[in-house]
């Protein structure tokens, strides 16, 4: 049997960046979701080669179960993106884990997958809502819902590429007609399912993909039984490229889950990307291994602490 482990949890700061425009997106039960509008900064270049710049929404993480739109962790990353003259926006989703109570070791996530699942999929229908505001606020907010483009990290790299694969497999619920993303940048992310490995039916939009070749919090290549499991950023770039659909891949060798905290650490591959295969819209797919010992390493934590132990309420 394969190994089935599900941990999606990162060491975020739950200070709140405080955004320049905040907005009731969707209401779920009795939740209300709000989204933040981060702006460019005063000056900063809006266009690159006469095109304009893109729209980031970002999808934070925090292993389904905690974590906040705004979180103090991406701080720099936001600012960074602003200075660049990027719009910024950071969402809220539903918690599909909260509360759950998942068994210990790899029997206990096998036996939640389905949960995961569940999981990933409110988090895409809650992504979904918010472009659809945003769609529907077009001119108020004057953000072109055309020329988006969507980030995430962990829990939010999940959402992100299940997000792309339903879009180009015709699952496109509560967004415009012919909506496709501008690109998709996903950091320590991957797919789940318990229908089997994930396919794409028609081309998604151009991918950038960052993982850790260690990583054992959010598989780098795959696990999965009996049509069970997650299937991570090494094995969905081989898909796609068998499929003949550009993606872009950089394989941060010996680093674990810590690459979901890169953001800003590896923005220049992620400029490169926005510049090239988004905004110029080439037609570039890049398979990198890299090799920098100087790149920053944080504590692993077991999927036994976060759901178990409840350690994760102290970090």
């Amino acid at each position: 049997m394969k190994r089935l482990l599900f941990i999606f949890l990162l060491a975020f700061s739950f200070c709140a960046v405080s955004a320049q425009e905040t907005y009731p997106f969707a209401q779920r039960d009795t939740t209300q979701l709000y989204l933040d509008i981060f702006r460019p900064a005063e000056g900063s270049e809006t266009t690159f080669m006469g095109i304009e710049k893109p729209t980031i929404i970002h999808v934070f993480g925090g292993g389904f179960l905690i974590g906040t739109r705004s979180g103090g962790y991406f701080q720099d990353w936001i600012n960074l993106l602003n200075q660049e003259g990027y719009t910024v926006v950071t969402i809220d989703y539903r918690l599909g884990m909260k509360g759950y109570k998942v068994g210990k070791g790899l029997a206990g996530a096998f036996n939640a997958s389905g949960q995961f699942e569940i999981s990933q999929n409110m988090g895409v229908e809650d992504l979904f809502s918010a472009v659809a505001y945003l769609a529907q606020n077009q001119e108020k907010l004057g953000i072109d819902p055309s020329n988006i483009v969507v980030a995430g990290s962990s829990a939010g790299a999940i959402i992100t590429l299940a997000a792309i694969r339903d879009i180009a497999n015709g699952n496109t619920r509560d967004l415009p007609e012919g909506f496709h993303f501008k690109g998709a940048m996903s950091f320590a992310g991957a797919i789940i399912s318990t229908q089997g490995a994930p396919k794409f039916e028609s081309a998604p939009c151009p991918v950038l993909l960052m993982h850790g070749t260690e990583d054992k919090a959010v598989a780098y290549n795959h696990l999965d039984f009996l049509g069970r499991g997650i299937w991570g950023s090494s094995y969905l770039a081989k898909k796609l490229k068998r499929q003949g659909y550009p993606c872009c891949i950089y394989r941060i060798q010996n680093r674990t889950h810590d690459v979901a905290a890169y953001h800003s650490v590896l923005w220049e591959l992620e400029k490169q990307f926005l510049q090239e295969n988004v905004m110029q819209g080439h037609v570039r797919s890049v398979d990198a291994l890299v090799n920098n010992e100087s790149l920053p390493q944080w504590s692993t934590i077991s999927m036994d602490d976060i759901y178990v132990d409840n350690k994760h309420l102290t970090l």
